[in-house]
C-alpha cells in the first residue's frame, strides 16, 4: 500500500479540499499526518467532500478519475494515484505551483503579447487533447489552468467533464465563462462550450479582469449581447427555441476593437472566432491552434521566460 504524508491545505473547491503531500514509507493506512518521506517531489492530494448520500464517492470524482486516466498530455495535470480513506475518495495529482488567475491578478507582473500567445496556445493544446478523445471539460477558467514555476500550462479540475454526445445539464461552467447556449438552457451542446470559455480566458489575459462578469444569468447574457450584438434567427437558427430564450433588448452587432485596442488584428480575429454566438460557427480547437495569430510576430514566449 502506498502511503502519503498530508502536510498542509492548499485550497478548497465546491466538492473537494486540496492538500500538499509527499510519498512516505508504507504504513497500514494510505494517509498520515507525519512520517518519513521516500520522495521529495510534492503531490496534490484532493480529498472529495463526503455527502450523506454517497459517503464521498461523488460522481464528480469518478468523472475526474476516468478522464485523467484517458488523457496523457503535458498540458493536462497528471493523475498519480487514487485511494479511499475514512470513507472519502482521494485523488493524488502532480503538484503545480500556481494558476493563471493568480498570475492575471498579480499587478506586479507585466504580461506581454508573447506571453499571452504562449499561454493561450498551451491552453488550446490541452483542450485539444480532451476534444480528440470526445471529452468536454465544461469548466475552463483561469483558476483551473495551473501554471508551473517555468510557466507551463496544465489543465486541471476535470470533475465536470462529460463525453460528447450525451444529453447534459446547462448548469455547467462558471457563469463568467459560460457559453450563451448554456445560459439559455441548451442541453444538446458539445465542444464549442469549451471554446467560448477559452475565448473568455484569452480576453482576460489582455484586460486583466473578466470580460463578462454578470451576477445573474440574465445579466451575463445582457453583457454578452451588448458587446457582441443580440442573436437573431438569421445568424443563429434555432436560438429562439432554446428553453431559457427571452425577448432580449436588441443590440447591434459590434466589433471588439474598442475594448482590445492593444491587441493585434490577428489576435482580435481569433478572439472573435472564439466568441462567436452561434456554437455551430464557433472555431474548433484544431482550427484555433492553426490560426495565423500563432505564426505572427511576436512569437510565443519560451517556457522558462514567462512571468510567473
Amino acid at each position: 500500500m502506498k502511503t502519503y504524508i498530508r502536510e498542509r491545505r492548499l485550497g478548497e473547491g465546491t466538492y473537494a479540499v486540496i492538500y500538499l503531500g509527499y510519498r512516505a514509507l508504507p504504513q497500514d493506512k494510505p494517509l498520515v499526518s507525519s512520517g518519513t518521506r521516500i520522495e521529495d517531489v510534492p503531490v496534490a492530494i484532493k480529498k472529495i467532500k463526503p455527502t450523506k448520500y454517497t459517503q464521498g464517492h461523488e460522481i464528480s470524482a469518478i468523472r475526474e478519475i476516468k478522464s485523467l486516466k484517458r488523457i496523457d498530455s503535458k498540458y493536462v495535470v497528471r493523475l498519480i494515484d487514487t485511494f479511499v480513506y475514512d470513507k472519502c475518495v482521494h485523488i493524488v495529482l502532480e503538484y503545480v505551483e500556481t494558476n493563471l488567475e493568480n498570475v492575471i491578478r498579480n499587478s506586479d507582473k507585466i504580461i506581454m503579447p508573447g506571453d499571452i500567445k504562449a499561454w493561450i496556445l498551451m491552453v488550446l493544446r490541452g483542450v485539444y487533447e480532451c476534444h480528440r478523445l470526445f471529452i468536454i471539460h465544461r469548466d475552463i477558467k483561469p483558476n483551473n489552468i495551473l501554471i508551473t514555476s517555468e510557466g507551463m500550462v496544465k489543465l486541471a479540475d476535470f470533475g465536470l467533464t462529460r463525453g460528447i454526445g450525451n444529453r447534459m445539464t446547462p448548469q455547467a461552467v462558471t457563469r463568467w465563462y459560460r457559453a450563451p447556449e448554456l445560459l439559455m438552457g441548451s442541453r444538446d451542446y458539445g465542444s464549442p462550450v469549451d471554446m467560448w470559455s477559452v475565448g473568455c480566458v484569452f480576453a482576460e489575459l489582455f484586460l486583466r479582469v473578466p470580460l463578462f462578469a454578470g451576477d445573474t444569468d440574465i445579466q451575463q447574457l445582457d453583457m454578452i449581447f451588448r458587446a457582441l450584438g443580440t442573436p437573431v434567427e438569421r445568424e443563429w437558427p434555432g436560438v429562439s427555441t432554446l428553453p431559457e430564450f427571452l425577448d432580449f433588448q436588441q443590440y447591434p452587432k459590434a466589433s471588439l476593437n474598442g475594448l482590445f485596442s492593444a491587441a493585434s488584428s490577428d489576435a482580435l480575429d481569433l478572439l472573435e472566432k472564439l466568441l462567436t454566438l452561434n456554437p455551430c460557427n464557433r472555431i474548433s480547437c484544431d482550427d484555433a491552434i492553426k490560426h495565423p495569430y500563432f505564426k505572427s510576430s511576436p512569437p510565443p514566449t519560451p517556457i522558462g521566460k514567462l512571468p510567473v
